[in-house]
């Protein structure tokens, strides 16, 4: 028993660490060649977990193999627009002016219940506030909608945004977020600076997020 669990440990972190090698992906965001090989991966992880009289390698050394695999396949296609073109695809604009194109959503096997579920979690509603819907080469759908149902922006507007730089957590569940103080553009010393004049300490604190101009807001722990 102590085999198993001692196994699937070094096995989790291995594939934890492979999928890292591969990059910041989530699953909706990653290419065909990228969601074979984290599926291959798992079921050859899965093996040695199971069978204890399996090598440990056995399970390893396809894991490296795939990876490499993937990362020189990666770089590749950074190289080579035809064989990025081969392994990923293009991406295919389905509707244009407001008109469905139903000869590239058959080519796409792609259903109008589809494509009205994704254009609605877009919260559009209409087929004709659709200028261009391009289906990308990861099965995502990028829409522009025609120009009198976009909203204005402040350019537009003629007003002047203040920019606030990138709103951070820089306090969460009580421990400081080194990283975090460095995206906003601050320091501890301006940390503690806000605390003492709460009143409060780090680990009073659930949740701290501040901005580039320095507005933060705080969420105390829940006591008990």
């Amino acid at each position: 028993m102590l085999i198993s669990i001692f196994r699937t440990l070094i096995l989790y972190f291995f594939i934890m660490l492979a999928i890292r090698l591969m990059g910041k992906r989530q699953i909706s965001d990653m290419q065909p060649s990228e969601l074979v090989v984290t599926m291959v991966i798992s079921d050859i992880a899965s093996l040695p977990m199971q069978n204890t009289s399996q090598p440990l390698l056995s399970g390893i050394i396809p894991v490296l193999i795939l990876v490499s695999l993937e990362i020189a396949t990666s770089v590749v296609m950074m190289k080579s627009r035809k064989f990025r073109k081969l392994i990923c695809g293009s991406a295919v604009v389905i509707i244009k002016d407001g008109k469905l194109l139903q000869s590239e959503m058959k080519r796409l096997r792609l259903t109008t219940e589809d494509l009205f579920a994704q254009l609605r979690q877009q919260d559009i509603f209409s087929i004709e506030d659709v200028q261009y819907c391009i289906v990308e080469t990861n099965g995502t759908v990028s829409v522009l909608e025609k120009p009198e149902k976009r909203n204005p922006t402040l350019e537009q507007l003629g007003i002047k945004g203040e920019d606030n730089g990138i709103e951070a957590v820089v306090i969460s569940d009580g421990e400081l977020v080194d990283n975090a103080l460095t995206l906003c553009g601050h320091n501890k010393t301006e940390i503690d600076n806000i605390l003492k004049e709460n009143n409060k300490s780090i680990p009073d604190i659930f949740i701290m997020t501040l901005d580039g101009l320095g507005n933060y807001k705080l969420i105390e722990k829940e006591q008990g």
